[in-house]
C-alpha cells in the first residue's frame, strides 16, 4: 500500500487531504501541533504530534517511516495565517514565526523526505503554498512572503530531485471557506475597518467564479498530482482559487 505524510493533517486542508488520499487507497499518516484534532483522527490513520518547524521531531518521526518501509507521497501543508498589519506594525517576532512554520516548515519536511524518496527511486512532494504566493496581498506580508518562497523551493526541489524519480509541485489555494479565513476576514474587517462580509464579498468577487475555495477541492487537486496519472507533472505551480483575477479588489 502507498504510503502519505501530510504534515498539519488534523483539520481544514489537511484533513480533507487525508480523508482523499484514503479513499484512493493509500495508507495516511498525519502531523499536527494540535493534540485535540490528532484525538479525532481516523482509528486507520497514524497521528503524530510533531512541530513543523522542530527539525529534531521531524527527523525521528522520518525515522519511523523509514522503518515502516518508506513513503510516496509527502504534502507539506504547514501553516500559519500569520499577523494581518501595515508592514511597519508587524513585529519581528511574528514575522519570524510566520516564516517559520510556513516555509521552513515545509523545508524540513522535504529535507527528511528527500533520502527516503530518493532510494526508493520515486516519490511525489505537494507544497501547499496559496495565491499569496502569486499576487501580493495587502496587510500580510509575512504570510505572502513564505508563500512566494515556497514557489522557488518547490522549483528548485523538482529541478533537484527529478533525475531519482520525484515529482515536486505547488498547490496555490484561494480563499478557503473554514475558521481559518474566518480569523482572516476578522482581522483584516478590523484592520481596515470594514465589515466582515465587506472582506468576504472582496475576496469572492476577485475571483471570475465569484466563489470562495472548499478544502475538498485543494485535496482532490493533492490527490491528482500524488498519482501516477500526472506522472509527467512536475514544477507546476497550480491554483485551485477558482481563477484569482484581483486579490482584494475593493480595498
Amino acid at each position: 500500500m502507498s504510503r502519505v505524510l501530510i504534515t498539519a493533517g488534523g483539520s481544514g486542508i489537511g484533513r480533507a487531504m487525508g480523508e482523499a488520499y484514503e479513499a484512493a487507497g493509500f495508507e495516511v499518516w498525519v502531523t499536527d501541533v494540535n493534540a485535540a484534532a490528532l484525538a479525532t483522527l481516523p482509528s486507520s490513520w497514524q497521528g503524530h504530534a510533531v512541530d513543523a518547524s522542530d527539525e529534531g521531531a521531524v527527523a525521528d518521526l522520518f525515522a519511523r517511516i523509514a522503518a515502516a518501509g518508506g513513503l510516496d507521497v509527502l504534502c507539506a501543508n504547514a501553516g500559519i495565517a500569520g499577523p494581518t498589519a501595515l508592514i511597519e506594525d508587524i513585529a519581528l517576532d511574528d514575522w519570524r514565526a510566520c516564516v517559520s512554520v510556513n516555509l521552513e516548515g515545509a523545508f524540513l519536511a522535504v529535507k527528511h523526505a528527500a533520502p527516503l524518496m530518493k532510494s526508493a527511486g520515486a516519490g511525489a512532494i505537494i507544497f501547499t503554498s496559496s495565491t499569496a504566493g502569486i499576487y501580493g496581498y495587502p496587510n500580510r506580508a509575512p504570510y505572502a512572503s513564505a508563500k512566494w518562497a515556497i514557489i522557488g523551493l518547490m522549483k528548485t526541489v523538482a529541478m533537484e530531485l527529478g533525475p531519482f524519480g520525484i515529482r515536486a509541485n505547488a498547490i496555490c489555494p484561494g480563499a478557503v471557506e473554514g475558521p481559518r479565513m474566518e480569523g482572516v476576514l476578522a482581522r483584516e474587517a478590523a484592520a481596515k475597518g470594514m465589515t466582515r462580509d465587506q472582506v468576504y464579498d472582496g475576496y469572492a468577487s476577485g475571483t471570475s467564479m465569484r466563489s470562495f475555495v472548499e478544502a475538498r477541492d485543494v485535496a482532490n487537486m493533492a490527490v491528482f498530482l500524488g498519482m501516477d496519472v500526472s506522472r509527467l507533472v512536475s514544477g507546476q505551480v497550480i491554483a485551485v482559487d477558482g481563477h484569482t483575477e484581483n486579490p482584494d479588489p475593493k480595498v
